[in-house]
């Protein structure tokens, strides 16, 4: 990974005060789910408690029986919006049940991929440099989709859209007709070859680049695969440069996320990312190439 042998770990946020006013949530690899979903759990218990109901009684007027009840008080199973709903009038909670209905949707996405909204967010310009994937910004539902089914461990089927939405969603900063943030992309030519997900997801994936090229704050250069000279090849990294003037980098590999925060470090990628740019093709002809490959695929 880049900069690993650098002590780029020493420079990851664990802690939202160490973020300089950041809006960065600590645990950038946990996902908190498990935890709202046992909070929900003691609610439910609490108020089933308080309305004088076995959990084989409860159960019987929902159309659950006693041993689920148990395991959704204990955070085992997930509190679906429809049960919260008839529990909160089963209860008699007043709309406190059904209201956790929000703060499970929230718990579902991982805290990495809402910190990764936040920053970007945040950013006047992102630049990426991607070497075994199209970047997560650029990629098609059916191409992330491949992505994650691939995983492994295998992810649930619950999981895979879980994170598909998350990636999805983070998109519209992209298409939100303002000129800001500026986006600048280097892909390396094998990612562009490489047919994930089969040849119709492929093509569907070449025609978005193609697409997203054509906005007018955004660029995407191809890094040819028979270069000499490459200045990329320690990892696929990305940099974002703050509304503050800041600039942060942030790199990810084996499912180790480090976002970058020592000034010599971000200097080091921004000079770095330079050097790639002018290595890889210009932004027009690499759109040319991606329209070549599109046609030979």
């Amino acid at each position: 990974m880049a900069y690993e042998d650098e002590g780029t770990a020493n420079n990851v946020y664990s802690n939202p005060d160490d973020a300089d006013g950041l809006d960065w949530e600590p645990g950038i690899e946990a996902d908190d789910g498990d935890r709202v979903t046992r909070m929900a759990g003691r609610q439910l218990k609490l108020w089933r408690e308080a309305a004088g109901l076995s959990r084989a009684d409860f159960g019987g007027k929902v159309g659950y029986g006693g041993e689920m009840v148990g395991s959704m008080e204990r955070g085992r199973r997930k509190l679906r919006p429809e049960f919260l709903e008839l529990a909160d009038k089963v209860l008699g909670a007043r709309g406190h049940l059904e209201a956790l209905q929000e703060d499970l949707k929230e718990a579902k996405s991982p805290r990495r991929a809402k910190n990764l909204a936040r920053l970007e967010a945040q950013a006047v310009e992102l630049a990426a440099y991607s070497n075994h994937t199209i970047q997560a910004l650029l990629q098609t539902e059916g191409y992330a989709r491949a992505l994650y089914a691939m995983r492994r461990p295998m992810h649930s089927e619950e999981a895979i859209e879980r994170s598909v939405a998350d990636r999805m969603a983070r998109q519209t900063i992209l298409d939100n007709g303002k000129v800001e943030p500026m986006f600048t992309f280097v892909q390396e030519e094998v990612t562009l070859r490489r047919p994930i997900g089969g040849k119709m997801v492929h093509r569907q994936q070449l025609e978005r680049l193609l697409a997203i090229g054509q906005l007018r704050n955004v660029e995407i250069q191809v890094m040819p695969t028979d270069l000499e000279d490459h200045a990329g090849l320690t990892g696929a990294f990305r940099l974002f440069k703050l509304r503050d003037g800041s600039t942060l980098g942030y790199s990810e590999a084996q499912k180790v996320h480090k976002l970058i925060t020592d000034a010599a470090q971000v200097q080091s990628l921004e000079i770095q990312y330079g050097t790639i740019r002018a290595q890889a093709l210009g932004a027009q002809e690499s759109l040319a190439f991606i329209e070549t490959l599109l046609g030979e695929t």
